[in-house]
């Protein structure tokens, strides 16, 4: 039960949601995005109960660590944006959509192979 201290969770229905991800993944400029391999983004509605704030997960090789036998058979990395947590954490419409688009860089980066740390130094943690 939400007491009447904190703010209902925001919602969005599955296709704004994805919109929204959408409208994301178009930020990224477009050298950058044609250099994209081999990644799908997904969106689930709930991370592991083992990491239950997590707004965002890249599973993959990272282009940087990819060698000359990556293109032979690889499943493709996964980008997955998780939609509770996101809703959960912003506070209006407005805060929800840019966390969304700092989620969505933010997993592209690591696809890039940069690192949580270098994320934060660029405002993008």
């Amino acid at each position: 039960m939400v007491s009447m201290d904190e703010p209902a969770a925001l919602s969005l229905s599955d296709g704004e949601f994805e919109t929204a991800v959408g409208v994301a993944l178009d930020l990224i400029p477009d050298e950058l995005a044609r250099l994209m391999s081999n990644v799908a983004v997904l969106i689930e509605p709930e991370p592991s109960p083992d990491d239950p704030e997590l707004l965002g997960l890249y599973e993959g090789i990272p282009l940087t660590e990819r060698d000359g036998w990556y293109d032979a058979g690889s499943l493709p990395d996964r980008i997955t944006i998780y939609q509770g947590p996101l809703q959960r954490y912003c506070r209006d419409r407005e805060e929800l959509l840019d966390e969304i688009a700092v989620t969505v860089v933010h997993e592209v980066a690591h696809h890039f192979g940069v690192d949580d740390t270098r994320l934060h130094e660029l405002g993008w943690g």
